[in-house]
């Protein structure tokens, strides 16, 4: 049974390999959540192709998916990689109306952070399926 007791951390990074795919078909120039720790990535202004991989609690995924939406009416390229969640209310009424397309990956990605037990680890499979959600305001300029 898993214990509920330990804390769960926010902070899983996209593996190189997965990121340089990406990059190789969109060419990033920015990626705001990094910034998450540093200032807040939800209140700058975002470059014209962004990656975003957000922190997965509930409040931050749904912040960042809804400013990945806004960036992308200002014709920008915002790709997110995020949990499959097709029940929810973010899910239809946001991404799925504005998504130019939406891929689901094939297996669990192995993101590289501390886990629970204070330990770096990039061997184990993320908790839930992953999809990557694609606005491309690009052809509103």
């Amino acid at each position: 049974m898993k214990n509920r007791n330990l804390k769960n951390i926010d902070d899983w990074a996209t593996p190189d390999y997965f990121y340089n795919e990406l990059n190789k078909e969109f060419d990033f120039n920015f990626d705001p959540c990094p910034l998450f720790s540093r200032f807040d990535g939800l209140i700058i202004e975002w470059k014209e192709r962004n990656f975003i991989n957000p922190p997965y609690s509930q409040k931050l995924k749904a912040a960042f998916i809804e400013k990945a939406v806004e960036e992308s009416k200002k014709g920008k390229l915002c790709v997110c990689l995020i949990p499959v969640s097709m029940s929810t209310k973010l899910f239809h009424d946001v991404i799925k109306p504005n998504a130019k397309e939406i891929r689901f990956i094939r297996g669990r990605i192995k993101f590289v952070g501390i886990n629970t037990f204070g330990v770096k680890t990039s061997t184990r499979p993320g908790m839930h399926d992953s999809m990557v959600v694609i606005f491309d305001g690009r052809d509103l300029k």
